[in-house]
């Protein structure tokens, strides 16, 4: 059994739970102070999760206060795996590091998790809590300029946009993939597409998801956006219409995708090779496809709806 069909009951695919979620804070009072040098943020460039992590990474200006490990986008059973060995942790698979911090973990080794030098082991791979860490516990170390991604006024705005988008569009798209029944599948079609609908319709009058600024809610939805195309709309049978259908939503994409911080940590490369040649249960050939054909250089016009 793979580790995709062990999250699947009724048809239905469960994803699991977060297992470590040890808390970064600038008091340190868990004995887990920010600061640099000390955390080793580990990722996958074709994870969505960990897409968002190194866009909040590049916008806060915190490359040199928290590094970074880059696994092969290519995954097996032995789970994500270091081109060579990581130069900092020593390891060449995630799951090393994983039961080297607790010995029973079952379950997928997943990324982005955050890596202690200090401790030797891993602090998290609660991926919703470590953009949020970066925003608000390491706010000593943003670059100048840097932009307030979560304000207090507008966190519960922002969460409760985020959870929507989380339920049927950044994890609907997987309910959608590995669907395995046509009742839960077109259910979180129907679901996906009507919140794009909605957010199609937002964006008509505002630059970003909350006006002329960018927040969480903008680095949380990207990711997505940035592989519904060349993967989600055929890989994962999302297929209803494609982005580049959305006026609005396709424009807003290049927008983002305009800016160092989305542009520099994007890889289509990685992307494609790790969904269609890793994910053998949805596309037992392994064949990537070529397309689609489609420029994230295009002007995308959004400047109108900027606050003069």
């Amino acid at each position: 059994m793979t580790s995709v069909e062990k999250e699947i009951s009724g048809g239905r695919f469960v994803r699991q739970s977060n297992h470590f979620t040890g808390r970064i804070t600038a008091s340190g009072a868990d004995g887990l102070p920010a600061g640099p040098g000390r955390y080793r943020l580990l990722v996958s460039y074709a994870c969505p999760w960990a897409h968002r992590t190194l866009i909040v990474r590049r916008l806060l200006g915190l490359e040199e206060v928290i590094g970074v490990g880059v696994v092969d986008p290519i995954r097996d059973e032995r789970g994500w795996r270091f081109p060579e060995p990581d130069p900092v942790t020593g390891a060449r698979f995630l799951s090393e590091l994983y039961l080297a911090t607790d010995p029973s973990f079952e379950g997928r080794y997943t990324v982005p998790c955050v890596w202690d030098a200090v401790t030797g082991r891993l602090v998290t791979n609660d991926f919703p809590a470590i953009t949020i860490m970066m925003e608000t516990e390491f706010t000593a170390y943003h670059a100048a300029g840097a932009p307030d991604l979560y304000p207090e006024a507008l966190r519960p705005e922002i969460d409760e946009l985020n959870e929507l988008v989380y339920q049927t569009v950044n994890n609907g798209v997987y309910k959608a993939g590995f669907a395995t029944a046509q009742e839960p599948y077109d259910e979180a079609v129907e679901a996906l597409f009507g919140t794009l609908d909605l957010l199609e319709e937002r964006l008509s009058g505002r630059r970003y998801l909350f006006g002329d600024r960018l927040t969480e809610a903008d680095v949380r939805l990207y990711p997505t956006l940035a592989r519904f195309d060349p993967v989600y709309y055929s890989h994962f049978k999302c297929n209803l219409r494609r982005l580049a259908d959305y006026p609005n939503l396709w424009g807003y994409a290049r927008d983002l995708y305009s800016l160092p911080a989305f542009r520099e940590t994007t890889n289509f490369d990685h992307i494609k090779r790790h969904y269609y040649v890793t994910q053998r249960n949805v596309n037992p050939s392994g064949v990537v496809p070529r397309g689609p054909l489609i420029s994230w250089d295009e002007p995308h016009g959004r400047e109108r709806l900027a606050s003069p």
